[in-house]
Formats: C-alpha cells, sequence, structure tokens
C-alpha cells in the first residue's frame, strides 16, 4: 500500500468502513428486498402481512356484497347502477313497510327463532349431560347416529312432514300454517349440532363440582341447571346463537309448511317474496334489497353482542381437557 493510496482512502469523510458498504448495498435494494432482508432478521413481519392480507380480503369478500346490496336499495330506479351511487334516496326504507306488514314478518321470525331456540338448548342439555358426564354402552356410536341426522337434505323429510301437518296421516291433527309445522323441523335439524357442542361442554366440567352439589342434596337434574350449565355459559351461547341465527335465515320449510300470509306465521322470507309480488309489472329490486338489508338488522345487533361469547365457546370447546 502507497502513501497516495492512503491519502485517497482517509480524504473526504474520512476511511471507508463496513458500514459504508453495507450502506451502498442498502440503497441499490429494491423495496421488496429491503422488506425481505427485514423479515428475515424479525419473522414477526411476515406474520402480521399475512394477516392483513388475509383481513382485507375477507373484508372484501364478505362485505362487499352488503355493500352492493346498499347501493342497489338506495339507488333511484331512473338512475343507472354502479358501483358508487350517483344519486341515494333512503325512502325506499319506508317504502318497505307501506307495501307490505313488514314488520309481522320480522316478529314472526324473531318469535320462531327464540321459541327453537328455546326448545334446542333445553333438550339439547339434557342430550348433553348424558353424552358427556355419563357412561353408557353405545354412546359413542348412538352419538354419531345424532350427528348424521344433521347430514340429511331437509328436502327428504318435506313429503312426510306435509302430510303428516295437513291432517293426512293423523286426523284433525292440522300444524300447517302454524308455528308448529315450523318449529318441529327446525329443533330436529339444528339440535345435532347444539348437543355436540353441548357434550363437549360439559365433558370439561370437573366430576368434584358436580358431586358436591350431588352431597348438599342435589340431583343430577338440578346439578344441571345450577353448577354445569353456568360453567358452561360460553358453550350455551354459542349454541343458541348458532340456532337462532339458523333458524331466523332457514328457507325450505319457511316457505313451504305455510301460505305467505304474515298472519299465517310466514317469517321475513315470505316477507321478502311479497316484496318481490308488490310491483305490479316489474320486480322491484330496490325495494327488495333494503328490505333484505333491514331483515339483517337484528342477527347483526346478535353477533356483534355476543361476538365475545361465541368466540370464546368456539375456542374453548375445540380441546378437551
Amino acid at each position: 500500500m502507497t502513501d497516495g493510496d492512503t491519502d485517497t482512502r482517509t480524504t473526504g469523510t474520512g476511511p471507508r468502513t463496513d458500514g459504508g458498504v453495507a450502506g451502498d448495498a442498502e440503497l441499490t435494494r429494491g423495496p421488496l428486498q429491503r422488506w425481505v432482508g427485514k423479515v428475515i432478521k424479525d419473522p414477526e413481519r411476515a406474520y402480521r402481512a399475512m394477516f392483513y392480507v388475509a383481513t382485507i380480503f375477507f373484508l372484501l369478500t364478505t362485505l362487499f356484497p352488503f355493500y352492493f346490496l346498499l347501493v342497489l336499495g338506495v339507488t333511484p330506479e331512473n338512475v343507472p347502477l354502479g358501483v358508487f351511487p350517483a344519486a341515494v334516496d333512503f325512502s325506499v326504507f319506508v317504502e318497505v313497510f307501506r307495501q307490505i306488514n313488514f314488520l309481522r314478518y320480522m316478529v314472526n321470525s324473531l318469535v320462531l327463532a327464540l321459541s327453537t331456540t328455546a326448545v334446542v338448548l333445553l333438550l339439547s342439555s339434557l342430550a348433553g349431560y348424558v353424552f358427556g358426564r355419563l357412561e353408557f354402552p353405545g354412546r359413542t356410536p348412538l352419538m354419531l347416529i345424532v350427528l348424521a341426522i344433521s347430514y340429511f337434505p331437509p328436502a327428504a323429510f318435506f313429503v312426510p312432514l306435509y302430510r303428516l301437518f295437513t291432517g293426512n296421516v293423523i286426523p284433525g291433527l292440522t300444524l300447517y300454517n302454524t308455528p308448529g309445522a315450523m318449529i318441529l323441523p327446525f329443533s330436529s335439524l339444528f339440535m345435532p349440532l347444539s348437543i355436540f357442542i353441548l357434550t363437549t361442554f360439559y365433558g370439561q366440567i370437573p366430576d368434584g363440582l358436580e358431586d358436591a352439589a350431588r352431597v348438599e342434596g342435589t340431583t343430577r337434574l338440578g346439578a344441571l341447571f345450577r353448577v354445569i350449565i353456568p360453567l358452561s355459559a360460553p358453550g350455551v351461547a354459542t349454541a343458541g346463537v348458532l340456532t337462532f341465527i339458523s333458524v331466523y335465515n332457514e328457507f325450505f320449510f319457511s316457505q313451504l309448511m305455510n301460505n305467505g300470509q304474515p298472519d299465517n306465521w310466514a317469517p321475513i322470507v315470505g316477507g321478502l317474496l311479497s316484496l318481490q309480488r308488490a310491483g305490479q309489472f316489474e320486480v322491484t329490486y330496490g325495494i327488495m334489497a333494503a328490505g333484505s338489508i333491514i331483515a339483517v338488522v337484528p342477527v347483526a345487533i346478535l353477533v356483534v353482542v355476543a361476538q365475545e361469547k361465541i368466540v370464546s365457546g368456539l375456542t374453548a370447546g375445540a380441546l378437551k381437557e
């Protein structure tokens, strides 16, 4: 090394170091290469990036249909439909209640959903206690048979149930156009899932707690309602909310077990179909969209209020301790 070389390296900003070489290399990298280098040093960046991408994709695929339904409802009929409405008319939501007795349809759906949920939770609690806390021969095969019921299509039960509810099987037994024609099929279809959820939760309760209640003189039924169910509140809430939503959104039996009139306990499905027939010469898509948005409001409120119980119920019942 000569003196000239030494002077050249020491002039200006001083001698070049490894940090200077790394800085020049960092400047020659592209944004993606720099991000990859940071991810290698901190893997949490990759996890956060994947979480944000998945969240944005989920929001777009799930919320966009509701957004477009809102756009369809508030856009006047004489205005071209677009992703962003050129004009907005919220009077269509009032028109829904003027066209038909939409409030009665909503009340019918709420009554049917609440009644079915009460029946399902009561019977599922008893069955969940038997499957989750009692030992008896054939418990597993019987549980599989109960779960297999939920895999049958609703159409497979329609013809025999329709003949039964219209008095063709048992003379004098006419349940068509009554709440029973819908509550009974709903309970049978949605009970297996609730039994499975409650069986998992009830099986996790320590035996000592129930034994302590039994020592105090409580029966098995008393221990179920006083000890086991309160301790399994997340599971009971999860089963109840899932049953309520399923019944509220059910279409098949809701449409076929009544004549679509609100006085005959037709649920919200009948109301939406009545809005379709409200126009004399054309299908009123805007009013139907507004009615669909109004119909979703009770379920949305329920999910927002009970979301903590739902999440804790689904996660707590995932593993058996």
